[in-house]
């Protein structure tokens, strides 16, 4: 549908009635400045609260409460109903608060969070906060004072799917008329402006994200919907998700320095059309951690039913490093090792077993460039169940160039659920071992690739106690195996010397992140 599906008539009276406040409540905005302390009582607000409806559901111009009730330093963000629309503009105050309920921010309304704010999520009322296409979230963290959003579980108690989670939607290109948001809220999204603006993610952590609102059907940790390259996203860093760390639908968003830790399903998942750039991504898994859909690094379709349908799924990422569970020399791919260990929750969420680095199918044309990838059952799959995603690798409408692989039990596979690196037939449905899979040919035939066995010729160490080994020492052959010739990354990228996401030197994870959230004190 090539017209903004989002300005509509729930939003204009959104809009028409903070227009009337602003008019006739302009002279009694009552702001009492106190100490610049880090609390939340900064400010005494004595603003009214405006009311209105939008989709049948609550709206308001504010967003702080207390159980429920108007209070303008509250620290509870939503007033507990189970959808809440936020309708206005609001900047908080650096503190703690607890998001209750789904929030949606509406078209026209931006909420700005500054660097140093918690945020967590309410269990009981499945937390999750949902920036609608023309809404804006500004979320600007730094190095020393990230924003956190978190389970509200305390330290010792928090689990995968404490609460919901953050989704982005914008006004970007898809290559469906027009989509609901996975996981349950309302937001439909998508548009004609891949330059579309939705706010700022920058220095900021996603924990314990994706309640499952129903079996097995979760929102992600952070998913972006349709989100243009107007909007900034860099250093951020998913953890212990219950569904997919990142997932992209659609739009072209650019995304620098990623972190996806211990999640459940896949570390990056691109779909319908998605066509931004991504460079410098780390993704490393728990052993015990598994989805029943089978869990990968990389997961890319172009569409569900694999259409050659446009604008194609057709993402760049360079200096990516996945880290699979083979980390764990203990690990086993079965239902007796995979069993959630300390981190189950226990709701509802089936466990499953590990699969691949890159499961690219479904006529996706994602490319991949200056990237390693280590310890997973499975280095590459190119499955042509649905679409021709191999008739793309084969024309160079889908590239991988500079990947190295380590440690894998089979270097490729060419279908789903298959961990036997043979020639699969499409046809019979069998393999035929005695001949490499396709995926495995492709692999090793494309410009700068290369597999060694052990996974210590790649000299990675861990030096951020992340728990698995990562970054390469001095000596390492990573540190001048890149290269940037090719003409997908002429522009937006930085040429490094290095395949993966560090140098020897300069770790970008130092400040921000966080890899023992379950006992942090927040």
């Amino acid at each position: 549908m090539k017209k903004d599906f989002f300005i509509d008539a729930r939003h204009a009276q959104c809009i028409a009635q903070r227009l009337f406040l602003a008019t006739m409540m302009a002279a009694s905005l009552t702001l009492v400045a106190c100490s610049s302390s880090d609390d939340n009582n900064d400010e005494t607000e004595t603003t009214a609260y405006a009311w209105s409806t939008d989709g049948g559901l609550r709206a308001c111009d504010h967003i702080r409460f207390t159980n429920g009730t108007e209070d303008a330093n509250g620290t509870d963000l939503g007033n507990g109903d189970q959808e809440f629309v936020f309708c206005g503009n609001q900047t908080l105050e650096r503190g703690t608060y607890t998001l209750k309920g789904w929030v949606y921010v509406a078209s026209g309304a931006s909420l700005t969070i500054p660097a140093g704010t918690i945020v967590k999520g309410d269990k009981a009322t499945k937390a999750a906060l949902i920036v609608e296409p023309g809404g804006k979230l500004y979320a600007q963290g730094t190095a020393s004072m990230p924003i956190v959003f978190t389970s509200a579980q305390p330290a010792g108690n928090r689990k995968p799917g404490d609460w919901g989670g953050v989704i982005v939607c914008g006004k970007g290109k898809t290559n469906l008329t027009e989509q609901q948001i996975e996981g349950g809220p309302r937001t439909k999204f998508g548009g004609n402006d891949n330059s579309d603006n939705s706010g700022v993610l920058s220095y900021v952590r996603i924990e314990f994200a994706g309640y499952p609102f129903q079996a097995d059907k979760e929102i992600n940790g952070l998913t972006l919907g349709c989100v243009g390259s107007g909007t900034k996203i860099d250093h951020v860093q998913v953890s212990y998700s219950n569904d997919d760390s990142f997932e992209w639908f659609g739009g072209a968003v650019n995304c620098k320095y990623l972190v996806a830790y211990h999640g459940w399903d896949d570390d990056f998942d691109t779909d319908n059309g998605f066509a931004g750039n991504v460079q410098y991504a780390l993704a490393v898994r728990n052993s015990r951690l598994a989805d029943a859909s089978q869990s990968n690094g990389f997961e890319s379709d172009n569409k569900s039913d694999g259409g050659s349908v446009e604008p194609y799924t057709s993402a760049v990422f360079s200096n990516v490093t996945f880290i699979g569970p083979k980390s764990d020399n203990a690990f086993a791919n079965n239902a007796n090792y995979i069993n959630g260990g300390a981190y189950n929750p226990n709701n509802g969420s089936s466990l499953g077993r590990f699969q691949a680095a890159m499961h690219l199918r479904r006529n996706t044309r994602l490319n991949c460039f200056n990237s390693v990838a280590v310890g997973w059952p499975v280095g590459l799959i190119l499955d042509n169940e649905k679409g021709d995603t191999q008739g793309a690798a084969t024309s160079g409408l889908l590239n991988l160039q500079n990947i190295w692989m380590a440690n894998m039990d089979a270097l490729a596979t060419d279908f789903n659920k298959i961990y036997a690196d043979g020639l699969y037939d499409y046809a019979t449905k069998s393999v035929d071992e005695s001949k490499p899979s396709f995926s495995h040919t492709f692999f090793l035939a494309a410009e700068g690739n290369r597999y060694v066995e052990s996974a210590s010729e790649l000299m990675l160490t861990d030096p951020s106690s992340v728990g698995s080994a990562f970054m390469p020492m001095q000596g390492c052959p990573l540190l001048t195996a890149a290269s940037f010739g090719h003409e997908l990354l002429a522009s937006w990228f930085d040429k490094v010397a290095y395949i993966g996401a560090f140098s020897a030197n300069d770790n970008w994870l130092d400040g921000w992140t966080n890899f023992d959230p379950e006992h942090t004190e927040y």
